[in-house]
């Protein structure tokens, strides 16, 4: 029997991603998918900023980036009765925006899940501690106090394998075996609406090159569909929403009929157009109660499913197994007590409600559980979702508070204000390089993502000798602005965990650096000696 310290049971971003960062954190894993290789079809698209600083921290965003299309390219978002007709509106979202370099150094990209499976596969099979084996299913398992037992089948042979592993990341999708096996409640609404995804060859560049856009959202009485950009040439998705509302049923949708429904949302009779698959789908808006089941963790669409609208599925997905990854390499090194194993779920699944029922609300307002005869414009905060991509505030035994309030903001949606307090998002901030990259400027992010990290000013305080003692990397830093965005003085000090939030902030200087910061790290981490 093989012994694994993690088992992934799921090969899609969320479950190819927690291997990276697991290998990256020292971790040996195994990851389990039980199709024979990565998705067929596009599905999620759009990779946030947030997510793509993980990937610029982890080495493989220049590789998703080539991959995918920049951002100048689908930098819109258009509504039209028709695509060769009249145009109702055009919005440029936040996200794509110049505005969002001052929160950022790193643009959001879009590129389709099925370009982005393969880049993030071949990157976690070149680590030397994950493991990937496609075409495999986990049949069952149980778990006792220190081990997780596993069966999994090899679905081209039919044979079994037995193996014990110390946890399991659950990201095996919405229809997850692990979740239902656990019988796992989940809370908000199931089956709010039915969709149906075409992925098509068709040149669609007469009425779309002028004006570039990721979506392109058709509004007539006769159909609600959408147009998604996946090369922005030749390959586009379609979807429609609200099936039932509209008298249609999934059956419907034959290669020939799709290929009907696309002429007329295009508004062109005689397009042509290639239909290559037809996925159908049903949006629901829940989360599960507990992220963590003893040994096992939900991530992904197993822990939360949610309305494509907004793009947060596949972020938040990825982001829980970037918060979880580091715990389970600190337990497992026995760095830190189980109990902050805990904190996973204390942290995300809150998030996961808010942005789940943030989806919900986009989804209402743009007319995705019933049809209308008029245009059904999104709301505001519709792709304008700053406040949610960057505002997340955790609050858990993970986290030392300061006693500062959190920052007020119009609009916990749309507004963020970068700051430094305890919970929240490292912020970025321009740092000037000396030595033979004199001149150069990094960002605060990039000093982030490989453990811990201590910023503090250049001024002699006992901070950098502090951290050397606990093992940590600490980045004296000069000049006013980190200093600034970061809310300390010359004396202060942050500590940033592995994944970017601030667990510790001490503004002006103490008496005994090292007792503070090692107070910081039993505090966020436990005491170790405890079972």
């Amino acid at each position: 029997m093989a012994d694994i310290p993690v088992l992934i049971v799921g090969g899609g971003p969320v479950g190819l991603t927690a291997s990276i960062l697991l290998s990256q954190a020292g971790v040996r894993s195994l990851l389990v998918e039980r199709h024979p290789g990565t998705a067929l079809h596009p599905k999620a698209r759009g990779i946030n900023a947030r997510t793509m600083e993980m990937y610029r921290q982890l080495g493989v965003e220049a590789a998703i980036r080539q991959a995918g299309l920049p951002p100048e390219r689908a930098g819109l978002i258009v509504w039209a009765k028709t695509l060769a007709g009249e145009e109702i509106e055009r919005r440029v979202p936040w996200r794509s925006g110049p505005q969002s370099a001052m929160v950022s150094p790193v643009r959001n990209c879009l590129c389709a899940q099925d370009d982005l499976e393969p880049v993030l596969r071949a990157f976690a099979e070149s680590q030397r501690l994950g493991e990937l084996r496609f075409n495999t299913e986990l049949e069952e398992f149980d778990q006792d106090d220190r081990f997780v037992w596993v069966t999994l089948s090899d679905r081209s042979s039919g044979a079994t394998r037995k193996i014990r592993t110390q946890y399991v990341i659950a990201a095996d999708g919405a229809q997850s075996r692990v979740r239902r096996q656990l019988g796992v409640r989940m809370l908000g609404k199931e089956d709010v609406y039915d969709s149906v995804n075409v992925l098509m060859k068709a040149d669609l560049t007469p009425w779309t090159a002028h004006r570039p856009a990721a979506l392109y959202f058709i509004e007539n009485p006769r159909l609600r569909a959408t147009f998604l950009t996946i090369n922005g040439i030749d390959r586009w998705g379609f979807l429609v929403n609200s099936l039932a509302a509209y008298g249609y049923t999934a059956a419907d949708f034959t290669p020939e009929r799709s290929a009907a429904l696309i002429r007329d949302a295009a508004g062109v009779p005689d397009l042509d157009v290639k239909v290559l698959g037809v996925a159908p789908w049903t949006a629901s808006a829940h989360v599960a109660e507990q992220y963590r089941h003893g040994r096992v963790f939900l991530a992904g669409d197993a822990a939360h499913e949610m309305p494509p609208t907004g793009g947060f599925g596949m972020n938040t997905g990825v982001q829980d197994v970037q918060n979880l990854a580091w715990k389970l390499a600190a337990v497992l090194g026995g760095r830190a007590a189980p109990s902050l194993l805990d904190t996973y779920h204390d942290e995300r699944q809150p998030l996961g409600r808010t942005i789940t029922e943030q989806s919900l609300i986009n989804a209402v307002s743009m007319g995705r559980l019933n049809r209308t005869n008029e245009s059904a414009s999104a709301r505001p905060e519709y792709l304008n979702e700053q406040g949610m991509i960057f505002g997340a505030s955790y609050e858990s035994a993970a986290i030392l508070p300061d006693g500062t309030p959190p920052v007020p903001v119009a609009n916990r949606v749309t507004d963020y204000v970068p700051s430094a307090r305890p919970g929240g998002r490292a912020p970025h901030a321009w740092l000037e390089r000396h030595g033979e990259h004199k001149g150069e400027r990094l960002s605060t992010i990039d000093l982030f993502g490989k453990g811990f990290a201590l910023l503090a000013s250049t001024k002699p305080n006992g901070w950098a000798t502090a951290a050397e003692g606990l093992g940590l990397a600490c980045h004296p830093l000069g000049g006013r602005d980190w200093a600034e965005a970061y809310g300390v003085n010359n004396g202060g000090a942050v500590l940033v965990r592995p994944d970017g939030y601030v667990g510790w902030r001490s503004a002006s200087t103490v008496k005994d650096p090292a007792a503070a910061l090692g107070g910081a790290m039993t505090s966020i981490l436990g005491n170790v000696t405890r079972s």
